[in-house]
């Protein structure tokens, strides 16, 4: 089954549940704040979705802004970016889509259509 990891309050994450409900789209819903993905989930799921580990942080967020990533994300090595993103499920980009063998960061459309709705 696929895992759909939002934050529910985020209208981003509102669009994507609704999009997969309008297309009948079977998932299992996990509240990011409430249970946030593990050092080994995210490291799996990075490894799995071929994209940078750059783009699972939440840019936008204010703790991203807080903590001064833009400058600090550089200097730091994957393990220290995946234990930071595992410290606190706000740091990390919204929605996730996660299939047995695809993951999805962020909503696009056009993307989650390719991959969700075969």
């Amino acid at each position: 089954m696929i895992k759909f990891i939002c934050y529910p309050k985020c209208t981003t994450c509102q669009r994507a549940k609704k999009w997969l409900d309008d297309n009948g789209i079977e998932y299992e819903l996990r509240d990011i704040k409430l249970d946030n993905p593990t050092f080994s989930e995210l490291t799996e799921w990075y490894k799995a979705g071929a994209l940078p580990l750059k783009s699972f942080f939440n840019t936008s967020g204010l703790l991203y802004k807080s903590l001064d990533l833009k400058n600090r994300l550089p200097d730091m090595t994957e393990e220290e970016m995946l234990s930071l993103l595992a410290s606190d499920g706000m740091l990390v980009k919204r929605p996730l889509l996660i299939g047995s063998d695809f993951v999805l960061v962020g909503f696009k459309e056009d993307k989650w259509s390719q991959k969700a709705a075969k």
